[in-house]
């Protein structure tokens, strides 16, 4: 029971590292950027449940887990001064909740007059990855897409999708992703040699698993 979360325990424990040496977060951010791994955690724990009886009422009442942990760590990769557009603000207290779909309709809402918000296209990825039970379905790639053309060297549209894909278990592509983000980064982005580690333990697990190669 315990090693079947092993393996998740320190692929979360990567992850953070990519947070403090990758996206260079200051110190006061970490706790709220080590958040977004609950919500990879989440995700496995929906598909794999491990050690965790069937009990449908129970799973229920844990869905705000990892919708507050995705709210929390996109968050924490933009400035606060400013406030958020209120339909941000009402989209998150509704993935909090754990109700993506509703999250999703007003972030789509709410960009169709706002098209040049990173964060609410980042959101709305988020939102949908979430809806469709952590899995990474072409409309959220789009999202991600869009966040990615409206500011190109912010690094947060393919880090989420990349750990989207890793916490789907597709593998290659969150390797593929995250590769494209170190072709496409300056020689002297600060998370160039953070994301190196990290492509290069996933070459590692793809090239001792024969069957992800094939795919």
């Amino acid at each position: 029971m315990i090693a079947g979360w092993l393996p998740v325990i320190a692929l979360a424990l990567a992850a953070f590292a990519i947070g403090a040496v990758f996206l260079k977060l200051p110190r006061q951010n970490l706790t709220l950027f080590a958040a977004v791994l609950v919500f990879g955690l989440a995700g496995y724990a929906w598909q794999g449940s491990p050690g965790q009886a069937s009990a449908p009422k129970q799973a229920a009442s844990q869905a705000s887990g990892p919708g507050e942990a995705m709210v929390e760590g996109r968050a924490a990769l933009f400035d606060r001064t400013l406030p958020p557009p209120d339909y941000l603000m009402t989209s998150d207290a509704f993935a909090r909740r754990g109700q993506f779909a509703d999250a999703a309709a007003l972030l789509q809402r709410g960009l169709s007059e706002n098209p040049r918000h990173v964060e609410g296209w980042l959101a709305l990825g988020l939102a949908l990855v979430g809806h469709a039970d952590g899995f990474v379905t072409p409309a959220a790639v789009q999202a991600f897409g869009r966040a990615k053309a409206i500011d190109p060297a912010h690094p947060g549209a393919e880090y989420f999708l990349g750990f989207a894909y890793l916490q789907s278990g597709e593998i290659v592509a969150a390797r593929n992703v995250w590769a494209g983000l170190l072709q496409n980064s300056p020689a002297d982005a600060p998370w160039r040699e953070g994301l190196e580690d990290e492509v290069q333990r996933l070459d590692s697990m793809i090239a001792r698993a024969p069957m992800l190669q094939r795919r």
